[in-house]
C-alpha cells in the first residue's frame, strides 16, 4: 500500500484493534473468516484524501486476516477519484461529498452502476496558527478571507473592509495571510464552497460560488496542516481527523453561521450545531462485485463493528446507530 504521512496513526490504531481482538474483545465483529476459505484477489480504491485514513485502516485490518488480498488505497481527491471510478478503473470510491450530477452522467455513460454507502461524519475544520488571536470566524469572515472577492489580499487586515460589507466580524490582525487549502480535485474544496461560501457569493453578492484564485492549493492535507502550524498567519481547512491529529500545533477556529460560535466536535456535528459538518461515503462498483471475489468480503468487513470502528480510531465521527443501520441495510439489500 502507498505510504502516507499519516500511516503511523493508521498502524497505531491497527495495533490497538488487533490487541483487543487478541484479548477476546472483538465486538462480535467477525474480524476473521471464521474458518471459511481465505479471500484472494486485489482491490483498487481511490478518491478522497479525507476518507483515505479510514479506508486504509480497514484495509490493514482486512489484510491481517486475508493476506492473499492486495489492496491499493490512494487519495488524489474526490473529484479525481470519481473520474477513475466512473471510467471503471477502480473498485471502490472514497468520497467526502455525494456524487455530482455530471459524475452520475459520466458513470451512466460508461455503464458503471454503483452502491452509495454513508460510512462516517466529518467536521470540516478551519485551522490556523495557535498564535492567532482570532477564536471564531463567521461566514462573512470566511468569505472575506477565502471567497472570490479576496484575490490580492496579502494580510489578514486586507480582508477587514470586505468582511464588514458581507456581515463579518473582521478585526483581523495586520499579519501576512498565508492560505494553503484543497484544490478543485478535492471534495473538501467543494464542500467548503457549498457550506460556507455559496450563500454569500450567490445570494448576496451575485458572484460565482468559488474560492479566490491566488492561494496555494494542495492535495496533501498534511501540507495544509503544516502551513497552519508553521506560519503565524497561516490558515486552511481540512477534515476533522487531520486537525485532531495535529494536536496543539494548530488552532481549530470556531465557526458562526448566525447562531453563535461552535467548535468542531463529534457532538456538534451529530446535533447539527456545527455549520461545517458533512457525511463521508463509499461508492462500490456493482459490476465488479460479480467479477472481483475480494470486493464483497472487503465491504462486508468494512461495515462490521470491527471495520467501522476505524472511523473513530482515526478520529472521525461515527454515524449515529440509525444511520449506520441504514447503511448496512442498503448494502444487504443491494446484495440480496
Amino acid at each position: 500500500m502507498t505510504t502516507k504521512p499519516w500511516t503511523r496513526l493508521v498502524l497505531a490504531a491497527l495495533v490497538l484493534s488487533l490487541a483487543a481482538v487478541a484479548c477476546g474483545d472483538d465486538g462480535n465483529t467477525g474480524g476473521n473468516n471464521g474458518g471459511a476459505s481465505p479471500v484472494t484477489g486485489s482491490l483498487n480504491i481511490s478518491g478522497s484524501s479525507t476518507v483515505e485514513p479510514i479506508t486504509s485502516l480497514v484495509a490493514e485490518k482486512f489484510q491481517s486476516a486475508n493476506n492473499g488480498v492486495e489492496i491499493a488505497v490512494d487519495g488524489p481527491g474526490t473529484s479525481d477519484g470519481f473520474a477513475l471510478f466512473c471510467n471503471g478503473e477502480t473498485d471502490v470510491q472514497d468520497a467526502s461529498r455525494a456524487i455530482k450530477d455530471e459524475e452520475i452522467a459520466a458513470c451512466k455513460d460508461s455503464g458503471v452502476d454503483y452502491i452509495e454507502l454513508e460510512i462516517a461524519l466529518d467536521a470540516l475544520s478551519v485551522i490556523g496558527n495557535p498564535q492567532n488571536s482570532i477564536e471564531c470566524l463567521n461566514f462573512g469572515d470566511l468569505y472575506a478571507l477565502f471567497g472570490p472577492e479576496s484575490d490580492g489580499f496579502k494580510t489578514w487586515a486586507d480582508a477587514n473592509a470586505l468582511a464588514g460589507r458581507v456581515g463579518g466580524n473582521g478585526g483581523f490582525p495586520d499579519e501576512p495571510l498565508t492560505i494553503v487549502a484543497p484544490g478543485t480535485e478535492s471534495g473538501t474544496f467543494g464542500s467548503f464552497i457549498d457550506l460556507a461560501i455559496k450563500g454569500i457569493a450567490e445570494d448576496e453578492r451575485g458572484k460565482d460560488a468559488t474560492l479566490r484564485t491566488d492561494y496555494q492549493s494542495s492535495a496533501d492535507d498534511n501540507v495544509i496542516v503544516d502551513n497552519a502550524a508553521q506560519n503565524a498567519g497561516g490558515i486552511g481547512f481540512v477534515g476533522f481527523s487531520y486537525a485532531q491529529n495535529a494536536g496543539d500545533t494548530v488552532k481549530e477556529f470556531q465557526v458562526d453561521k448566525g447562531d453563535g460560535c461552535v467548535a468542531p466536535s463529534s457532538e456538534s456535528v451529530i446535533d447539527n450545531t456545527y455549520p461545517l459538518g458533512r457525511p463521508l461515503f463509499l461508492y462500490v462498483n456493482k459490476e465488479k462485485l460479480a467479477s472481483n471475489p475480494a470486493l464483497k468480503p472487503f465491504v462486508d468487513f468494512y461495515l462490521t463493528d470491527e471495520g467501522i470502528a476505524s472511523v473513530e480510531e482515526v478520529q472521525y465521527i461515527a454515524l449515529p446507530s440509525d444511520r449506520l443501520e441504514a447503511t448496512r441495510t442498503a448494502w444487504e439489500t443491494a446484495n440480496a
